[in-house]
């Protein structure tokens, strides 16, 4: 009597899955339905189903907000797999019809995105026109959990990332630069030593960039083992700014110099005697993805393009 029961139970529907699932993720529905483009009714309604679906309670509903039950915790993973799953399903369909064609869903840090794009962009549009290429900046956490989730198909970033079920495909590496006001000691110089960062007051950006632990790594290299965060900056261009108007000194990678410091004339940049401290510009994918091919010869198309930046191209 049980099985036959069992067997009568409406099965949950994939918009019921991604509507918990952007509930999971929010644990607020006006904003789960924004991001999942569905009206709040809608949504509630569809979560609501679910539950009847299941035979469980999967939130607690309270007047303020929105908290996962001890079943939905669980539930919650297992419909975010599902939705993975399906994701990699239609990504597997749309790679056998034709290569490069279709939507291709980069995400790309901040510390990137304005220096790197153009390049992308022109790639793209030249040599793929068929490829719908959507772009989503953000920090690395975040662009993380959009490739694990299926959110995004391909990332752009500084590696290592050290994540397993991720493969990264090395692109280039560049060298940091240290810039500084008009009047600074160091500013304009050559061969500058690792050694020299120990004393300086260093401005970083805010906590979430990656590019911040690598100017902390960078510094630790160098036998200085804190910053004092006294002033930070959401961003390089401010980041560059705060150096203009004398607030100390930075760290740029070089690929960002010439956009960012010809915004002031209050500037001057210093390179590092060698080995100058470095980052590793990779796209990376899901390991295993469909389309790995494809992203491979993008990758190779990108070195090849990338050789008019001040880089040193990398090979997979």
């Amino acid at each position: 009597m049980t099985g036959a029961a069992t067997g009568r139970k409406r099965q949950p529907s994939l918009a019921q899955l991604r509507a918990f699932a952007a509930v999971a993720e929010h644990l607020h529905f006006r904003d789960a339905a924004a991001a999942i483009g569905m009206s709040q009714p809608a949504l509630s309604g569809a979560v609501s189903t679910l539950e009847e679906a299941l035979g469980v309670t999967l939130l607690e509903r309270t007047t303020r907000k929105v908290l996962l039950s001890p079943a939905g915790e669980r539930l919650a993973v297992r419909a975010k797999a599902v939705l993975a799953e399906v994701g990699a399903l239609m990504e597997e369909a749309e790679a056998v019809r034709a290569p490069f064609t279709g939507a291709l869903r980069l995400g790309v840090i901040p510390t990137v995105a304005p220096y790197l794009l153009p390049t992308v962009l022109r790639l793209v549009h030249d040599r793929y026109p068929a490829l719908d290429l959507q772009v989503h900046e953000e920090q690395t956490a975040s662009l993380l959990d959009g490739l694990t989730s299926g959110r995004l198909d391909l990332l752009l970033l500084a590696v290592p990332l050290g994540v397993p079920g991720v493969t990264e495909l090395p692109l280039f590496d560049e060298d940091f630069v240290l810039v500084t006001p008009l009047d600074h000691g160091l500013g304009g110089r050559e061969g500058i030593p690792r050694s020299a960062l120990r004393e300086l007051n260093l401005l970083l950006l805010d906590e979430g960039h990656c590019l911040r632990d690598q100017a902390l790594d960078i510094c630790r290299e160098a036998g200085r083992e804190d910053v004092p965060a006294t002033t930070t900056a959401a961003g390089l261009s401010t980041l560059v700014q705060l150096v203009a108007g004398g607030l100390g000194v930075t760290l740029l990678p070089r690929t960002a110099v010439r956009v960012e410091t010809s915004r002031s004339s209050q500037l001057l940049t210093g390179s590092f005697a060698d080995p100058a401290p470095t980052r590793r510009i990779a796209l990376a994918m899901r390991t295993g993805a469909a389309r790995s091919a494809e992203y491979e010869e993008l990758a190779a198309a990108l070195r090849e393009a990338m050789r008019e930046l001040p880089v040193r191209t990398v090979q997979g």
